[in-house]
């Protein structure tokens, strides 16, 4: 797969990106979600868009993979319990900041609109992208994500909740530290049934914790969470989105729960449902192809 690896730099942020090109076809901005790298889009996405005469482009959020890392040690169980109790709260960021990445990686690569396509935290910022930049949008899709605040009625189970707790709070990871969490993880997030301890899934899981810049810094995963808890409600700006809206959701999702997808339909006016029975968090090989050709259709129009 050829692609071509740069920097956007704005206000003193360096943001790592992935260009698969071609430079002709039509440009689609692929935003991650939490603690995620530019490197965890699964393959069979790129690979469909691209031979859809799509343009992909991926790109590390701030403090992940090679993009640049803030300093702060949040105190992540306080600053919880202040977030849970409406008491003012700080970050080194929040959610409107990390849509601004979004836009430099299109300045950089003289992009004047190009389709979002955002997941989980992505989607959240997506969410910001297509309502303080929409001149800069063709259209969003929307997976996995949610316009609320997380909270007990709407976001993690306790076990995800646990996972995510433990990850926040684990600084200077050894690879078999990672290792296990990310099993675990997967287990809890993606299909039912699959077996993850394969060799091929542990040279995945290398080859991302030896990309990762600053491994001895485990709480940039914390300061990005801090900054969706520490983010504005985003109701009135997913009501303001005008562009052509496709949501993709799981019925089984433990990270947002399906609620939040029924309420962004009502949301956003110009928008589409695709519920996915089987479905958790992920886009597994499985998944895509019960929304794909509903994707191209969107994108098209």
């Amino acid at each position: 797969m050829n692609y071509q690896e740069d920097y956007a730099e704005e206000n003193g942020v360096k943001i790592a990106y992935r260009d698969y090109g071609p430079e002709g076809a039509e440009p689609i901005l692929l935003v991650h979600g939490l603690g995620a790298q530019l490197v965890h889009w699964p393959a069979h996405l790129i690979d469909f868009l691209i031979e859809n005469n799509y343009r992909p482009i991926t790109y590390d959020n701030r403090d992940a993979g090679l993009s640049s890392r803030f300093f702060g040690k949040p105190a992540f169980i306080l600053d919880y319990l202040r977030y849970y109790f409406r008491l003012p709260m700080k970050s080194e960021y929040n959610l409107d900041d990390m849509s601004k990445d979004g836009i430099s990686v299109m300045n950089k690569l003289s992009i004047d609109k190009a389709h979002i396509l955002g997941t989980s935290m992505g989607g959240m910022i997506g969410q910001i992208i297509c309502s303080m930049f929409a001149d800069r949008v063709k259209s969003f899709t929307l997976i996995a994500s949610t316009a609320s605040v997380p909270g007990p009625l709407n976001g993690p189970t306790r076990e995800v909740q646990d996972v995510m707790l433990q990850r926040s709070k684990m600084n200077n990871p050894t690879l078999d530290d990672v290792y296990q969490r990310e099993i675990k993880w997967v287990s809890l997030i993606g299909m039912e049934g699959r077996d993850l301890d394969t060799d091929e899934f542990r040279e995945d899981v290398i080859a991302n914790y030896n990309r990762a810049k600053d491994k001895a810094d485990g709480f940039g995963y914390a300061r990005q969470l801090l900054a969706i808890l520490a983010s504005k409600n985003r109701i009135k700006r997913v009501k303001a989105i005008k562009v052509p809206t496709l949501i993709i959701h799981g019925e089984r999702d433990p990270v947002i729960d399906v609620k939040n997808a029924y309420r962004m339909e009502k949301l956003i006016p110009n928008s589409k449902l695709i519920v996915i029975p089987n479905m958790r968090h992920l886009i597994e090989e499985e998944i895509l192809d019960q929304f794909k050709q509903d994707l191209l259709i969107h994108l098209k129009n």
